[in-house]
C-alpha cells in the first residue's frame, strides 16, 4: 500500500457518519482514526437507526445540533436516517464536497445479504451517489464494548489508500472485519457478496389491553463456505473488502429476459 506524506492530508475533508447514532463506541473510534488524516466533520443519527436501510425522512422535519466545533472538527447529530444525514451535510454543513465519506464503526458484521438491511452502508451508498469515494466498516462483534483499537492500522491504511486513489466511479466498499477472539487478523481479501439469509421469527405477544403485537427476532445462516466470498473470508479470519455499486441492474439476465418477452409478444 502507498501512503500520502503528511503535508498532502492537511487539506483532505473526511465525513463521519453511522447508524448506531453518534454517541456509539464505533463512531467514536472511527472518528479517533480519521482526525490525523485530514478536516473532520460528523454527521451522525441522534439515536440508533440500524435496520433503517436507505430509508429517508419525509413526513417530518430534519433538525442537526452541532454538537463539538474545534480547529479542522465539526461534529452535528440529526433527527434522521443515515442516509438523511449524508444528504443534509452535502447540502448544509459541508464546505465542499468531502474527500472520502466513512460509514461505522458498525457493531456487527454487515456482509452477505445485510448489506441489503444495512444503515450503515445506505449511507456509503448515497455518498457513492453523490460521487464522493465512500466506504463502510462493519465488526463482527456486537458487544457495546468491542475492542475497536486492533482495527486502528487496518482503517487507517484503507482509508489513506483510498484517500490517495479514488475509487471506479459508481462503486464504494463494504468492509467487514471479523471479530477473531484474541487471534491476529490474518489480512486482507477481495470479496463478493456470499449466500446467506435471515431466519426470522416473530414473538407473538398480548399487551394488558388484550391487543397483539409481536418482537421479530431470528438467526443468520449462511449458505456460502466458498472461497471468495465475505462470508468464506470473514470466516477465516480475514478482512472482507467487497466492491458494492448502486447500479442494481442484473446484466448477466437481460439476454435470456428479451429472448423470453420477445418471443411472447
Amino acid at each position: 500500500m502507498n501512503f500520502e506524506d503528511e503535508d498532502s492530508m492537511e487539506n483532505k475533508l473526511i465525513l463521519v457518519t453511522n447508524d448506531d447514532g453518534y454517541t456509539a463506541p464505533g463512531i467514536r473510534a472511527l472518528i479517533r482514526m480519521m482526525r490525523p488524516l485530514g478536516e473532520v466533520i460528523v454527521a451522525a443519527p441522534d439515536k440508533p437507526q440500524s435496520g433503517m436501510a436507505h430509508s429517508i425522512t419525509v413526513n417530518n422535519p430534519l433538525r442537526y445540533q452541532k454538537i463539538t466545533e474545534e480547529e479542522n472538527y465539526k461534529e452535528y447529530a440529526i433527527n434522521g436516517t443515515p442516509v438523511d444525514c449524508v444528504k443534509l451535510a452535502e447540502k448544509f454543513l459541508l464546505p465542499r464536497k468531502p474527500d472520502l465519506l466513512v460509514s461505522g464503526i458498525n457493531h456487527g458484521s454487515n456482509a452477505s445479504i445485510n448489506i441489503l438491511y444495512s444503515g450503515t452502508m445506505a449511507a456509503v451508498l448515497e455518498g457513492c451517489m453523490l460521487n464522493i469515494p465512500s466506504i463502510g466498516f462493519s465488526f463482527c462483534d456486537y458487544s457495546f464494548h468491542a475492542d475497536f483499537e486492533q482495527l486502528d492500522k487496518w482503517i487507517t491504511k484503507i482509508a489513506q489508500v483510498v484517500l490517495q486513489n479514488g475509487l471506479p466511479k459508481g462503486v464504494c466498499l463494504n468492509i467487514n472485519f471479523p471479530e477473531t477472539s484474541g487471534k491476529p487478523i490474518r489480512g486482507i481479501r477481495i470479496t463478493h457478496q456470499g449466500e446467506g439469509r435471515w431466519e426470522e421469527e416473530f414473538d407473538h405477544r398480548i399487551d394488558p389491553r388484550q391487543r397483539d403485537y409481536f418482537w421479530i427476532m431470528g438467526n443468520f445462516v449462511s449458505y456460502d463456505g466458498q472461497p471468495g466470498s465475505d462470508l468464506h473470508a470473514l470466516e477465516n479470519d480475514y478482512i472482507s473488502i467487497m466492491p458494492v455499486q448502486y447500479d442494481m441492474t442484473a446484466y448477466h439476465a437481460m439476454e435470456s429476459l428479451m429472448t423470453i418477452f420477445h418471443n411472447n409478444e
